[in-house]
């Protein structure tokens, strides 16, 4: 039975998965804590008898077998750190695939300038379970069974262990308190230098054309200059705490020999019992230690848990679903209602609207009037959304999004091309058939054009960007809106960079796509476009104006500011 701190999130079963390997670790971890007591005995025996016995045979027979025992403490040791290393990579396999899923869906729900903080959680779970944290967390325990020994051989010894076992653990709190705040909004700190910095070297060209490196750089030089003080301060909080407990680390080792040394010569110890006394001690206050220096990345690792268990319960996998019926494109608009947080009116307020299977419709109206808004609804991708959007009659939220992803073709306003080939570009990353992938290219015009690059559809997107025009990105971003023939398609201003050969092409592939029963969404403010339609929906102010043929454009209730945007 899964116990109940963990039964209430997709992490946590994750974890209580993996159990039996942590049982095991627990194993091996008493076994190497176990044999820590073979160089104590060793000293004991060698001290009080072999010395004063003085015999050789004694000397080499203990001698080996206190060998043989560290070897079997070393096994012990390897095999549970070779078992942690397994489990990190369990873990890690068990949720990188709804990591990745729950990322792009928390991102596409709220949008995140952190967006990536998910697979950096994961990585500092994985890390911290190969780490020291981890041994002293199965060692201390084991702090537990050391002082009762220092108890056997004396109750001053075990006092005295108690006391800076207690002087420990008060230092670990104080070291949590005094550093993780700062450490904190220094990585805040430090998160928002390298995104401002990042967000410049994208736009290089324009930095540099208008001359704006010296105020960014101003900018961005008091953004680093607090992040300098902030991790000064970090850094010098932590440097205060550890040499506070390096302090008491070296002060412990000396007292108790202090204290053993009374005894001893109080004739209640021997020397023997004395040395040994002082690594016992030292065997019971290491994981103490170790808690201490790895403090801050446990504390990193609770909050990287819990980001994960928001996540991942927020947002699960989706569950395994057979491929359904192949769309036939009528798409309804009931009530939809989008807005957008911090904004005080609806971006669209309560469309209705029918779109027939196989029509094309021109989306048009003036800046501000809503028309993006109403491409990523109509895709289901707009988070805060009302109403509904209904694809042959059903939510398009009820669709498997892998299996409705095949079956639409999107073309963003900003067209973003992602690591790797052109063909796997047009392909969506999906398993690569070189027929529909020339295919549509073929129909938005660009075959010939990737043919004459240096190693044609096979050439790297980081390698062609420096040799494409605005206009040939976005080809290739229509290209991959237009594979695998999709049933329903959203071009949202597709022929903003595009030549007169460019629109004659988008022309011809908006047409192919209607005799092929395809329903297509034009965001357009070009009027060129108007003729390749079926009917115009006209929006202002996030409200249907008319949705009409283009012949009746101009009729009312189309107004004045409406008509002047069409013929733009």
């Amino acid at each position: 039975m899964t116990p109940s701190f963990l039964s209430r999130s997709a992490l946590g079963q994750s974890l209580w998965a993996l159990r039996r390997e942590m049982a095991w670790v627990g194993v091996f971890s008493g076994l190497a804590n176990l044999l820590l007591l073979a160089p104590t005995l060793y000293m004991l025996q060698l001290f009080d008898r072999v010395l004063l016995s003085g015999s050789l045979l004694s000397l080499v027979a203990l001698t080996g077998f206190t060998v043989f025992l560290i070897g079997w403490m070393a096994l012990a040791e390897w095999l549970r750190t070779r078992l942690l290393v397994r489990v990190g990579v369990r873990l890690d396999q068990q949720l990188n695939g709804a990591v990745f899923e729950g990322s792009f869906a928390s991102q596409l729900a709220r949008p995140d300038p952190k967006a990536q903080q998910a697979f950096t959680d994961l990585n500092q779970l994985r890390q911290f379970l190969t780490g020291n944290g981890v041994f002293a967390f199965f060692d201390t325990p084991w702090t537990v069974f050391f002082i009762a020994v220092l108890f056997l051989m004396h109750p001053m010894l075990g006092w005295t262990a108690l006391a800076f076992t207690v002087v420990m653990a008060l230092l670990a709190v104080w070291s949590h308190r005094a550093t993780s705040s700062r450490h904190g909004a220094s990585a805040d700190a430090l998160h928002a230098d390298n995104a401002y910095l990042g967000a410049k070297l994208r736009n290089t060209e324009t930095v540099v054309a208008l001359g704006m490196a010296d105020p960014l750089r101003q900018r961005w030089l008091a953004l680093h200059e607090r992040q300098l003080d902030l991790a000064a301060k970090a850094h010098e909080a932590g440097a205060r705490t550890q040499a506070v407990v390096k302090f008491v680390q070296h002060a412990q080792q000396s007292l108790m020999l202090a204290t053993a040394a009374l005894l001893v010569i109080d004739g209640q110890l021997g020397i023997g019992s004395m040395v040994a006394a002082n690594v016992l001690m030292s065997n019971a206050l290491r994981p103490m230690g170790i808690l201490v220096g790895t403090w801050k990345q446990m504390v990193e690792a609770r909050k990287a848990y819990h980001r994960l268990e928001a996540l991942l319960d927020e947002y699960p996998p989706p569950p395994a679903v057979a491929r359904g019926a192949p769309l036939l494109g009528a798409v309804t608009v009931r009530g939809l209602v989008a807005t957008a947080p911090k904004r005080p009116r609806p971006i669209l307020n309560g469309l209705d609207a029918e779109f027939r299977a196989g029509e094309v419709v021109a989306i048009v109206g003036p800046s501000g009037a809503g028309k993006s808004t109403l491409a990523r609804c109509l895709l289901g991708i707009w988070p805060e959304m009302q109403g509904q959007v209904l694809y042959d009659g059903r939510p398009v939220q009820d669709f498997p999004r892998e299996d409705l992803g095949r079956q639409i073709g999107y073309l963003p306003q900003d067209i973003e091309l992602f690591e790797g080939t052109i063909a796997e570009n047009i392909s969506r990353f999906g398993a690569l058939s070189s027929a529909p992938v020339i295919e549509a290219a073929t129909r938005t015009g660009i075959h010939d054009m990737v043919l004459h690059l240096p190693r044609g559809y096979d050439t790297p997107m980081g390698e062609a960007g420096s040799l494409l025009s605005g206009g040939q990105r976005q080809r290739i971003g229509l290209a991959r809106a237009l594979y695998g023939r999709p049933r329903i398609v959203v071009l949202d201003e597709p022929n903003a960079n595009l030549d007169d050969a460019g629109e004659a092409a988008l022309v011809a592939a908006v047409q192919d796509l209607r005799a092929g029963g395809a329903t297509v969404f034009m965001v357009t403010h070009q009027r060129n476009l108007l003729s390749v339609a079926d009917r115009v929906l006209v929006m202002k102010d996030g409200e249907i104006v008319q949705l009409a043929p283009v012949s009746a454009l101009a009729a009312p209730p189309a107004t004045a500011a409406v008509a002047a945007e069409a013929r733009a």
